[in-house]
C-alpha cells in the first residue's frame, strides 16, 4: 500500500498547496503553481508504477491541479484570468524544454557524475514536452469554455451564478481528462509502450482523473469562500 498512502497524500498536499498559495497571493498564486506544476509533471510523467491494482504514470495529480487552478480562476475572476493561465503554463513549457535541451550539447567533465541521469531523463523530454504542450492548450482551452458554458446553462436554468459549483466543476473537468487522457498517452508513448500498455495507462489515467475531479471539488468551495473572505476583509 506504499505507492496508494503516497498517491492519497500527494492529491491532498497538491490541493492544499493551491489554496495556500491562493490565500498568500490570490490570483497571482494560481498562476506561480501553474508554472510549477507544468515544469514539475512533464517530468514526473516518466515515472510508471503499480497502484490500486493499475499501471500507471504519475504527473495525474500535478496535472489535475492545473485543471483547479484554472476553475478556481474561472469562478473567481472570468474567463480571461483562466485562459491566462493555460498560455503561462505554454510559455512555461516551451521555456523549460529549451532549457533543458540545452543542457544535452555541454560535453562533461570527467569528474561529473549527474550528466548520464540528466540525458537518460531528458533526452525523452522534447517528445512528451511537445506532445505535453498540444495537448494541454486544447485540453485547458476546452475546459476553460466548457466550464463558462456549462455557468451560462445553470445561470439560465436556475437564475443563479453561485448555486451549482459543483456541476460546472465536475462538468467540465471530468469530459476535458477523458480528452487528456487519450490524446497525451497516444501522442508520449506511441511507439515506446505497446497496445494494451497504451491502453492500461489511458484507463488508469482517466480512473486518477475522475478521483482528482471529484476530491477537488471542495477546495473548490474552499477557494471561493476564502476570496469572499478577503474581499470582505478589504472593505
Amino acid at each position: 500500500m506504499r505507492n496508494e498512502t503516497l498517491l492519497i497524500l500527494s492529491l491532498i498536499l497538491t490541493f492544499s498547496a493551491v489554496l495556500i498559495l491562493f490565500r498568500l497571493f490570490r490570483e497571482q498564486g494560481l498562476y506561480l503553481w501553474t508554472a510549477v506544476a507544468t515544469i514539475a509533471a512533464n517530468i514526473e510523467v516518466l515515472i510508471i508504477v503499480d497502484a490500486f491494482g493499475m499501471e500507471m504514470t504519475l504527473g495525474n495529480i500535478l496535472f489535475a491541479s492545473t485543471f483547479l487552478v484554472t476553475d478556481i480562476l474561472s469562478e473567481l475572476y472570468g474567463k480571461q484570468a483562466a485562459q491566462k493561465a493555460v498560455y503561462l503554463g505554454i510559455a512555461t513549457s516551451v521555456s523549460f524544454l529549451l532549457i533543458s535541451q540545452s543542457w544535452l550539447f555541454y560535453a562533461p567533465n570527467e569528474n561529473d557524475f549527474a550528466s548520464p541521469a540528466i540525458r537518460t531523463v531528458f533526452s525523452n523530454t522534447p517528445r512528451l514536452l511537445a506532445v505535453g504542450i498540444i495537448v494541454y492548450v486544447i485540453v485547458q482551452l476546452f475546459d476553460v469554455w466548457l466550464y463558462h458554458k456549462w455557468w451560462d446553462w445553470t445561470d439560465k436554468r436556475f437564475g443563479s451564478r453561485q448555486r451549482f459549483l459543483w456541476l460546472r466543476n465536475n462538468g467540465s473537468t471530468l469530459i476535458s481528462q477523458l480528452l487528456n487522457a487519450v490524446l497525451f498517452t497516444w501522442g508520449a508513448f506511441w511507439g515506446v509502450h505497446d497496445a494494451a500498455t497504451l491502453i492500461s495507462i489511458a484507463l488508469s489515467s482517466y480512473v486518477i482523473f475522475i478521483v482528482t475531479s471529484l476530491a477537488d471539488t471542495p477546495f473548490i468551495y474552499l477557494a471561493r469562500r476564502l476570496h469572499h473572505g478577503m474581499e470582505a476583509g478589504n472593505d
